[in-house]
């Protein structure tokens, strides 16, 4: 429970490098979301390119946080493998928050870039990856060790919870 208590979004980096065996743990995190009967239609796309970080940077006025960090991953779903359309941006979004709490657990930071559902953004990455015609872009997730590291704060509202008997 830690991670999620203590997660928080993560937009300035140190300069040192994501070790590899970190970011294949992290991967294997998004690996282990669920699925909408199990279409696991997701791609993972790992960025450590200085240049091509930038450039995800520039995708929208608020992606400079790429541009700042050592790595990102952009989550990605096959067209082509949809079974449950309609799920894919739910699909990828609990695939990223796995990719979140397991840099929380490694000792990194990152924060979830908004690419879907906008489409020119979503087509913007897709021209900067190269990404196949079958391939859309969901989210850019920029991580690294975090320059400083703010306290979560407590969203528990009572008022928001509603028991149903």
């Amino acid at each position: 429970m830690s991670a999620i208590f203590t997660r928080t979004s993560v937009r300035n980096f140190e300069s040192r490098a994501v070790e590899p065996e970190k970011i294949t743990q992290i991967l294997k995190a998004a690996c282990a979301a669920p699925t909408a009967v199990n279409q696991q239609a997701w791609e993972f796309y790992v960025v450590t390119n200085k240049e091509i970080l930038q450039k995800l940077g520039a995708v929208t006025p608020y992606a400079t946080p790429a541009a700042k960090a050592p790595a990102a991953i952009v989550v990605c779903y096959r067209k082509d493998k949809l079974l449950v359309p309609e799920m894919a941006d739910i699909d990828c979004a609990i695939a990223t928050e796995n990719i979140w709490l397991a840099c929380e657990e490694l000792g990194l930071g990152g924060v979830m870039l908004g690419i879907a559902p906008f489409k020119d953004r979503m087509d913007g990455l897709g021209k900067i990856l190269g990404l196949p015609e079958n391939t859309a872009a969901f989210t850019i997730f920029p991580f690294g060790y975090p320059k400083n590291k703010s306290s979560q704060k407590n969203r528990y509202d009572e008022n928001k919870i509603h028991h149903v008997k």
